[in-house]
């Protein structure tokens, strides 16, 4: 394994051997070099103390608690470097209360979440492993296993009950059954963890290779009900209607969605699996009986702001999500004028456009239909058509502000802005419109009338 360390990583190690100190990788990095999977973050542990590995390494910085330095490189990111540790106190169901220098390896390896993650790697002279909880053996078997027992694992750091389910994910590992059973046992204590921290391992398991494993086992474990519980308001209720495509319960479309989903943006895959999250809150019946969901993507925009504020998205990111949402119910058909498809783009966004349409193929599958149909294909084909030059707007007439205010003897003001606007909408119907000739007369008689 130790072809699969970059030599600048190799170099680290040994100037902290070299020094006369203890050293191993440790973590993720030795659990991907056992499974021939890519590194992207390189962890060591040692005996030495913050100070003295900041002394070794003067670019180095130490600026928390948990005895961790943090090294630079110029090809691999951050090296971190960590000191032997103990822990003890997790009031907060977190962070340790007391962490203290630990004196061996294996005591070190005792604190680790899984067993997958405790295994420690030398390489001084020959590869040496340390593997004292049998984490070799349940890589192997694809186990996702606590250290010790699974009952005290989670109460230390509830954020182990998520990570439990996105390294199940990730890697496609099932979940040992009595850590499973703990994780259903204490899945109410995610409510301790912070809204940035859940939102990190959502993502990454809505990155991963299969999202919709991801999101059920946070169902079946009872995470989702702590984390999404706007989702399960759908389970049970049906979309049935006679001659209709819907065949399930709001929730299991939803999550068909997600499975579905052409893209492998997080955020897009996000956004399908809240898409009709706003239909338990607007469900009603028709004269005859059968069930509607009258202005569900509006109601589900105001859910979907609700949830990314709640779990710290970023404003672009929440702005996303909730304008795909918001608007994922457009019309398609083939008489479409190239003024209807030009609004539509400008509604949604030029740089959304691509996001959209990913959301209706998510939808149309979720809900047991073809991807594709020939008017979304000419729906398309059109959109493309209005895209290849930049989309028409407002700036692109061929008169301003600055012409109507001469023409029109005004100051600046809300009628400016009035007629400009008519101008526009008025042109976007007729492209032919846009020259400046016909448009100075046209805003006379805009202002005359």
């Amino acid at each position: 394994m130790t072809d699969l360390i970059p030599k600048e990583i190799k170099q680290v190690y040994s100037k902290v051997h070299d020094a006369g100190f203890e050293v191993y990788f440790v973590g993720g990095c030795v659990r991907n070099m056992l499974m021939n999977i890519p590194v992207k973050d390189w962890d060591l542990t040692t005996n030495a103390t913050p100070e003295q590995i900041v002394k070794l390494f003067p670019d180095s910085f130490y600026d928390n608690q948990f005895g961790t330095v943090g090294l630079p490189t110029k090809s691999n990111g951050v090296v971190e470097i960590t000191t032997f540790r103990t822990e003890n106190g997790y009031s907060d169901r977190r962070h340790p209360e007391i962490v203290g220098w630990g004196k061996t390896i294996d005591e070190d390896l005792s604190r680790r979440d899984f067993t997958m993650n405790a295994i420690a790697m030398k390489i001084d002279g020959k590869q040496t492993l340390t593997d004292p909880f049998g984490g070799q053996t349940d890589i192997k078997n694809k186990l996702i296993r606590t250290v010790g027992n699974p009952k005290e694992r989670f109460k230390e750091d509830a954020l182990r009950l998520l990570r439990a389910v996105r390294f199940a994910t990730i890697l496609d590992f099932d979940i040992e059954k009595e850590t499973g059973k703990e994780i259903v046992n204490d899945s109410d204590l995610i409510k301790h963890i912070s809204g940035e921290r859940v939102r990190d391992e959502l993502i990454k398991i809505l990155s991963s290779d299969d999202p919709y494993k991801g999101i059920m086992l946070l169902k079946s474990t009872g995470l989702l009900k702590e984390i999404l519980p706007e989702l399960l308001e759908g389970e049970d209720l049906s979309q049935v209607r006679p001659g209709r495509h819907h065949t399930t319960d709001v929730f299991t479309h939803n999550l068909l969605a997600l499975k579905f989903c052409p893209s492998t943006d997080p955020i897009v895959r996000f956004a399908a699996l809240l898409h009709d999250v706003g239909k338990p809150a607007v469900a009603g019946e028709d004269a005859q009986g059968l069930v509607t969901f009258y202005n569900h993507e509006v109601a589900g925009a105001k859910i979907a702001y609700e949830i990314t504020k709640r779990l710290h998205f970023s404003k672009k990111e929440t702005d996303r999500i909730v304008n795909l949402i918001r608007w994922h119910m457009f019309g398609v058909n083939e008489d479409q004028t190239d003024s209807a498809i030009r609004r539509f783009i400008r509604k949604i966004g030029v740089e959304n456009v691509n996001d959209m349409l990913d959301i209706r193929i998510a939808d149309r599958l979720g809900s047991g239909r073809p991807a594709e149909s020939w008017r979304f294909n000419l729906f398309k084909q059109k959109v493309e058509e209005q895209l290849k030059p930049a989309p028409f707007s407002i700036n692109d007439l061929k008169v301003d502000g600055n012409d109507i205010m001469k023409t029109l003897n005004l100051k600046p003001g809300p009628q400016v802005g009035k007629i400009l606007q008519i101008l526009f909408e008025e042109v976007d119907e007729d492209l032919s419109r846009n020259t400046k000739e016909y448009l100075l007369e046209r805003m006379k008689e805009i202002n005359h009338g």
